[in-house]
């Protein structure tokens, strides 16, 4: 299949579309040929530690799409009541993501999701996962955004875990 450029579309072999073209630090296509940032692959199957720990160096390294792939995986791959937290937690990323961009309405958006998300199930969190501090973040964030606040790369950094996980 050709992309609107002309271009051959990259598939898998199961045919489902796939985009090998090389992305910029914010998750961004670059043209064919460019040095991007290392792709996730896609078919990522990490236990929840190891997403968590990666994740975390990712958004510690200001890659929160990256976090976001990584997350995403995870969520894919879960138990079914574990479902809405891991989504809850790459909608996060992605939230963070839109700020990077500069996408006000975006991260607004994902954000208020991500919060819904990580706080709908009953009990403590797993893995760890901190949950109520979680929440607070994408709620605060959310807020300063709201008020035309542009968060610093440091403000973009959030905890996922209570206390770090070793693998």
């Amino acid at each position: 299949m050709r992309t609107s450029d002309g271009t051959e579309r990259d598939r898998d072999a199961d045919g489902r579309a796939r985009n090998s073209r090389p992305r910029d630090e914010l998750g961004r296509p670059l043209p064919p040929g460019s040095v991007g940032v290392e792709r996730i692959p896609e078919d990522l199957d990490l236990t929840p530690a190891e997403s968590l720990v990666w994740a975390q160096d990712l958004l510690n390294r200001g890659l929160a799409f990256n976090a976001h792939e990584v997350l995403e995986g995870a969520w894919k791959s879960c138990p079914d009541d574990e479902r809405m937290l891991w989504q809850g937690l790459a909608q996060l990323a992605v939230g963070i993501t839109h700020i990077q961009r500069g996408n006000t309405k975006g991260a607004l958006t994902l954000l208020e999701r991500a919060a819904e998300r990580i706080g709908h199930g009953n009990g403590p969190a797993p893995h760890g996962i901190d949950t109520t501090g979680l929440i607070s973040y994408a709620d605060e964030l959310g807020a300063e955004v709201r008020r035309g606040a542009d968060p610093s790369p440091a403000r973009l950094k959030p905890r996922l875990v209570d206390q770090p996980t070793e693998i």
